[in-house]
């Protein structure tokens, strides 16, 4: 049996559903979702354990008030059904692309293994962060990726001429996933992977950062506004995403508390990515 949860919506019928989706799989996307697939008025998104799946179910209900109703899965072909309708994504210069849909010209394809996670690029907020990537000052950066996930963005920054990147995440699944897809792209020993909690270690090895990559919440970027300054280079620049239109006066707030601006703006459905350049004279504790 494989624990998975069943959300719906109301007025199914009636509302953009892939909007929907992207957004319900935006707020699970903390709890280590695996796969998913669509059913009747909704979405089916897996999970790696029980625990997993009911701590989601209580977030999804007290975030979205959707119903989520927790189902076990007796079939062992779902991970492949699930992603076998995922293909390439090209999203400017950059391909993100499944193992069975590369491209014959591998010029700028990322190949990313989704079992994992959802970092494939079909995400809109993944898609921010790739295309502010393209406009940054990358060629020469240390680069930072928080909450790397899949490793796509990290990946993206290295293909893209960073110097160096460190990817981080406190799911030990993602590390693995990450640490897959780096080898996928011929980059095992060109990113350096971590599981780490950043919010609790009081330093990063390759501080401070010229570059930093963070696809997370809204909610999460405000509350780590200032230790991503504070891992940051003065003048770095940051590039966030994650963030619903709702929630971005407060992210953007966040920064300009402490002295940051936002530079750079790209909406897509109801997301919001940002480039946010670091102040020159921000230091730790403020």
């Amino acid at each position: 049996m494989y624990p998975g949860l069943d959300v719906t919506w109301p007025d199914a019928p009636l509302v953009d559903t892939a909007e929907v989706s992207d957004r319900v799989l935006a707020e699970l996307d903390e709890f280590g979702p695996v796969a998913a697939e669509p059913v009747p008025s909704g979405l089916r998104v897996f999970f790696g354990s029980m625990e997993d799946r009911d701590v989601a179910a209580a977030h999804i209900r007290a975030a979205l008030a959707y119903r989520a109703e927790a189902v076990d899965v007796p079939d062992e072909h779902w991970a492949e059904r699930s992603q076998a309708s995922l293909t390439a994504v090209t999203v400017g210069r950059l391909t993100v692309a499944p193992p069975w849909d590369v491209p014959a010209d591998h010029t700028g394809v990322i190949v990313i293994q989704p079992s994992m996670g959802f970092g494939t690029g079909h995400h809109a907020s993944t898609r921010l962060c790739l295309r502010l990537l393209q406009e940054a000052p990358v060629a020469g950066a240390r680069a930072l990726d928080v909450g790397t996930g899949s490793g796509v963005l990290a990946i993206a920054a290295r293909m893209l001429g960073a110097e160096s990147v460190v990817a981080v995440d406190f799911d030990a699944d993602a590390v693995t996933s990450a640490r897959e897809c780096a080898e996928l792209n011929n980059l095992s020993g060109e990113i350096d992977i971590r599981q780490s909690d950043i919010e609790r270690e009081p330093e990063v090895d390759g501080e401070p950062f010229t570059l930093i990559l963070a696809n997370l919440t809204g909610g999460m970027l405000v509350r780590m506004a200032g230790r991503l300054l504070q891992l940051a280079r003065p003048g770095a620049v940051l590039i966030v995403s994650g963030v619903t239109r709702d929630e971005e006066e407060a992210v953007t707030r966040a920064f300009a508390d402490l002295g940051a601006q936002v530079t750079a703006r790209l909406a897509e459905e109801e997301w919001v990515g940002l480039q946010v350049l670091g102040s020159t004279s921000f230091k730790i504790g403020g």
